[in-house]
């Protein structure tokens, strides 16, 4: 029998591939999501190829692979199996996503010359955001821009979205098409989004990741007659989009990091420029969790996830405690005491649920890699 025959929803192993700019990280996972190897390389430089191919001989056999892609713009809203269209459509998207669509497109290929004949699998981090209805899509600008260059919002981390809301009706005990949910995905990139019946209804990203929350070093939200009079101004157009992408946000703030942890201690110490860049952070983290419920109507629960969201207690009891008027309030012991275990977080009483899920784009990804060939093999079977 060949691979694909062999290859059932109950036996598969899946390699996640999750390709970025700076690391590729490499998991192997079973059909009951089971961590079998894991490895984190380096930047996906030209031995990328010789790396992935000593982890693949120890992992041993391998029936999909699945890639993390950032930006699948309008053309992709699931998970798709890559072949040489596929490949030249991801190609054709570079351009949306200049620092993660290129190492993913590394990932595939250095894959897809190891692996002849494993199917792979590309996941997009926009697909869950395929949703979003125009009133969420589309920017007040003139209609030339849409026609010429396909201005619109996309959103993104959609794949950590998808994770997240599935673990939460799992903690709530609730089917996911029956919950609202504000989900906050808070790490490096930060974004907030709204989930109505299981689908995504609103997010804070858009056009690229740089739009919506304080970020560790990407500003979020800025007014355009800001950029305009930099630019007017002297500002170089390459220089605003080095500052706006690794200068700005909690760094730009604080003038020393963008790591959250390390400003954290430096507020203790009274570091002011700590306190506001924290305070930033806060103010605008606040203002779209209640624009993410408004969206839905109300909300079920608030979902934390990412690095920042898992790992700070603080970040989550100083956000929460200014939305007790949306029934938001959290337990400071159950707060205090969230470990590696996903956790809710509410206090007694509270009308909307507070959750801690941590981060696993890898369980996701391999989720969709195998409802993907699932459903291609009845139609396989029938050839």
């Amino acid at each position: 029998m060949g691979r694909r025959e062999q290859t059932t929803l109950h036996r598969m192993r899946v390699l996640v591939i999750n390709a970025g700019s700076s690391s590729v990280k490499l998991r192997v996972v079973d059909d009951g999501d089971q961590l079998l190897a894991s490895r984190d390389l380096g930047p996906p430089d030209n031995d990328l190829a010789e790396r992935l191919g000593d982890f693949v001989h120890e992992a041993g056999e391998l029936d999909v692979v699945g890639h993390r892609v950032v930006h699948g713009g309008s053309l992709f809203t699931s998970a798709v199996l890559v072949d040489a269209n596929v490949r030249k459509a991801l190609d054709s998207l570079s351009e949306l996503a200049p620092l993660h669509n290129p190492p993913a497109l590394a990932g595939i290929d250095a894959a897809t010359r190891l692996l002849m004949g494993v199917p792979q699998v590309a996941c997009f981090d926009t697909a869950f955001h395929a949703s979003l209805p125009p009133a969420a899509t589309t920017y007040a600008i003139p209609e030339d821009w849409v026609a010429r260059w396909g201005i619109r919002r996309y959103g993104f981390h959609g794949i950590s979205c998808a994770w997240a809301s599935r673990r939460a009706a799992e903690l709530l005990g609730r089917p996911i098409d029956r919950l609202r949910l504000v989900i906050c995905h808070l790490g490096a990139g930060a974004s907030a989004s709204a989930l109505s019946l299981g689908r995504s209804v609103d997010t804070t990203m858009g056009f690229t990741p740089l739009e919506g929350l304080v970020m560790a070093t990407r500003c979020g939200d800025l007014g355009p007659g800001a950029l305009l009079f930099a630019l007017d101004h002297g500002l170089d157009f390459s220089v605003a989009t080095e500052d706006l992408e690794h200068l700005s946000g909690l760094l730009g703030i604080s003038g020393t990091t963008g790591d959250m942890r390390q400003l954290l201690a430096a507020r203790a110490e009274g570091d002011e420029r700590a306190e506001l860049a924290i305070a930033v952070y806060l103010h605008r983290l606040r203002a779209k969790i209640a624009g993410m419920a408004a969206a839905t109507a109300g909300s079920d629960a608030l979902v934390f996830t990412g690095g920042v969201g898992e790992g700070s207690g603080l970040i989550r009891a100083e956000a929460c405690a200014g939305l007790d008027w949306m029934g938001i309030s959290i337990h400071p012991e159950a707060n205090n005491s969230v470990d590696a275990a996903d956790a809710e977080i509410s206090a007694p009483g509270a009308s909307v649920r507070t959750l801690v899920v941590h981060a696993r784009e890898d369980l996701q990804i391999a989720h969709e890699c195998r409802q993907l060939l699932d459903r291609r093999q009845p139609a396989a079977r029938s050839e």
